[in-house]
């Protein structure tokens, strides 16, 4: 169940609502609980309990940890992390080891390794990174663990962020998950009603134009395409990526607001950004943000005593990062891609991007976005070098517009709202929009706007068997 369909958008969502309003402060929780695990099961019936077990046998191995001291309580937290990563390593990257193994065999003579593949739990990434940062917080002793197994059931399964995030880190949501009370009334609720109409728009009627057309054209044979089809197809999927993305984490952010919670942002414009430093600033904040106290920092950071120390540690997260996303090795190569930009931002890069000035830079940083997001959708190497190739050929045919007149709108919707805050009217829309307190008037505005927004999606999603959700399989 996702929650650009029909199901969650006219069932599920409604009657959890309005449970949810009516039932008792002090039960709202259980309720919330309750939901979560009906909408996991509901997409993965057959994986729930290998998520419930874990939390089971988490909970009471942290707490257990919290009451231990010394040596005893640092291997009781690496146990946690072992079980953790453990399970991501089995579930999420068994098949793609065992096939690589298989191939190396095979090219050295030995026969084809039988090998049932194994499922993948949805949002298994995600919330595994949340459950390690629960046992580092509470070994830290940034926070105190929970004192229901119920609670920490809820900080992980919440079904808002259980899919795709944003990555919720227990210090971040923990005196929310038992008092919300301060964050539950009729403003509240209304801006995260706002705020998910404006994710689910991004999500239906952007990202899956841009989706139908990227799908439609890197699904040819890149020998018989020309750049201009080229170019087409890897912006298409460049806006699809942000649009799907970006949509679902408005959508969590907004059901959480809903709900009592604030999640915190994940995107901030990052096709704006003057460098692939500031690029991974803006895009997919919590990853980063995770990735940098959880592993870079423990790493050494900044602090180690050499420059190719430093520089080494940085492209290994962002190799694991890569890694992250899915198991495959063209996702390890898009990490290192973009490692590889980092470390040349901390060598020279940055310096030369601030002379060249604001619009250069920031088209620059663009161009290498896209040449990692085809590196991220082409799985095959040889179909990324062909496609590149295309890409670079100059062999610009003419563009129909007669017959792409819809997704060329929405294209320059996509353009449009992808980079309004380049500029300052833009930055002040949104200042307003998201971050400003809202009067009467401007709340009818907006319900009104919104409300016509979610028929126009509803009646999309009942007329197209189309919608993807890219971060779905990761």
């Amino acid at each position: 169940m996702v929650f650009s369909s029909s199901l969650f958008l006219l069932y599920f969502l409604p009657v959890f609502l309005l449970l949810y309003l009516i039932i008792k402060p002090g039960l709202r929780n259980y309720l919330a609980l309750a939901a979560s695990i009906f909408f996991y099961a509901w997409g993965a019936p057959n994986l729930i309990w290998i998520v419930l077990v874990s939390i089971l046998a988490d909970y009471y191995l942290v707490n257990y940890m919290h009451r231990c001291t010394g040596k005893k309580q640092k291997a009781l937290l690496a146990a946690s992390v072992f079980l953790n990563i453990g399970l991501l390593l089995y579930f999420k990257y068994a098949n793609f080891f065992v096939e690589n193994f298989d191939i190396l065999l095979q090219g050295m003579g030995f026969k084809h390794i039988e090998w049932t593949k194994i499922a993948l739990p949805i949002g298994i990434s995600f919330y595994t990174f949340q459950k390690m940062s629960y046992a580092v917080d509470v070994y830290r002793k940034v926070k105190e663990p929970l004192a229901r197994i119920s609670d920490y059931a809820l900080f992980i399964l919440l079904f808002p962020q259980l899919i795709a995030g944003p990555i919720v880190r227990f210090n971040e949501v923990a005196d929310q998950l038992t008092d919300r009370s301060k964050n539950e009334n009729t403003e509240y609720r209304l801006m995260g009603f706002y705020r998910f109409i404006i994710g689910l728009s991004k999500k239906v009627l952007i990202a899956n134009v841009m989706g139908a057309k990227a799908d439609e054209i890197l699904a040819m044979d890149f020998t018989t395409i020309d750049s201009t089809l080229a170019w087409t197809g890897i912006l298409a999927y460049t806006f699809q990526i942000y649009f799907d993305f970006s949509g679902y984490s408005d959508m969590a952010i907004g059901l959480g607001k809903m709900m009592g919670f604030r999640f915190p942002e994940n995107f901030n414009n990052p096709y704006i950004s003057r460098s692939i430093s500031e690029f991974w600033r803006r895009w997919h904040m919590t990853l980063g943000a995770w990735m940098r106290d959880y592993l870079y920092i423990p790493l050494g950071g900044n602090r180690v005593s050499s420059k190719t120390r430093l520089y080494m540690n940085l492209w290994l997260v962002f190799i694991i990062s890569g890694f992250w996303h899915g198991a495959s090795w063209n996702f390890i190569v898009w990490g290192a891609f973009h490692g590889f930009f980092l470390i040349l931002d901390r060598l020279f890069l940055l310096k030369v991007l601030e002379k060249a000035g604001k619009f250069l830079s920031t088209a620059f940083t663009f161009f290498v976005t896209i040449i990692g997001w085809v590196l991220f959708r082409i799985e095959d190497f040889r179909s990324i070098k062909v496609f590149l190739k295309k890409m670079f050929s100059f062999d610009f045919g003419c563009y129909d517009y007669d017959t792409n007149t819809y997704f060329t709108f929405i294209f320059l919707i996509a353009v449009f709202f992808s980079f309004i805050t380049y500029f300052s009217f833009g930055k002040k829309w949104e200042k307003t929009f998201f971050f400003s307190d809202f009067t009467s008037k401007l709340h009818l505005r907006y319900f009104a706007v919104c409300l016509v927004l979610l028929i126009l999606c509803i009646a999309y999603i009942t007329s197209s068997d189309f919608n993807p959700f890219i971060y779905f399989r990761f």
